[in-house]
């Protein structure tokens, strides 16, 4: 048996940080921090928008297109599983409906305010109503995340069970092989995406996140 890279650096690193980001968003609301909130909602931002554009040039595994298959695909899949190297059909699916509730929470938080000291910095583009609408999604849609989250720690314990450790394999990022299966190299040096994560994350400092990170630090 041998191993072939499915992952790489980055992709692992945005599943990672991906969690510790969610749970200090979670944590600091919860604990009235709301400039920690604004702070780790910005370096989300940043993580997310660079994975995406990662999805078009990064790796194979990484591509949005590997995570495209036909309802058909995903019926296919719970009726006769097949290993395959990156995201299984389902797994796919739920990839897809994190990017979505993700790119949500972002984005009407942006549009987000609690009417007396703390706004979004698109609240000012947008009319009472929207930032009405964006509050009440926010609150929602995080919720909706959370019950997310559960399904796929769930989903993650019963393919360890069936013996597929998927946790092992986005720590170091390959695949045990069978005799023959391809060994076709599919991932790429990640530090163009690195790159681009930091120059987001530069501009989101310089802009958005300066008066909430004065804060934190004063």
């Amino acid at each position: 048996m041998t191993t072939l890279k499915v992952w790489d650096g980055f992709v692992r690193s945005f599943h990672w940080l991906l969690v510790i980001s969610i749970a200090v968003l979670y944590f600091s609301i919860d604990e009235g921090m709301i400039e920690l909130h604004f702070v780790a909602g910005f370096f989300t931002l940043a993580l997310i928008a660079t994975r995406l554009i990662w999805g078009f040039i990064g790796s194979k595994t990484a591509k949005l297109s590997a995570l495209i298959h036909s309802p058909k695909a995903v019926f296919k899949s719970f009726k006769k599983p097949t290993d395959i190297i990156g995201h299984s059909a389902p797994g796919s699916y739920m990839v897809l409906a994190f990017f979505a509730l993700i790119i949500t929470q972002l984005t009407t938080g942006l549009m987000s305010s609690d009417g007396i000291l703390t706004d979004g910095p698109l609240a000012q583009y947008v009319s009472s109503d929207t930032v009405d609408f964006a509050n009440w999604l926010h609150r929602l849609n995080f919720d909706i995340l959370l019950y997310a989250i559960g399904f796929h720690v769930l989903a993650i314990i019963i393919y360890r069970i069936k013996g597929k450790p998927l946790v092992k394999a986005m720590i170091t990022g390959s695949k045990d092989l069978t005799a023959g299966e391809s060994q076709t190299v599919v991932t790429k040096a990640p530090w163009l995406a690195w790159l681009i994560f930091a120059a987001l994350l530069l501009l989101l400092i310089f802009t958005w996140a300066k008066e909430p990170l004065s804060y934190l630090f004063s």
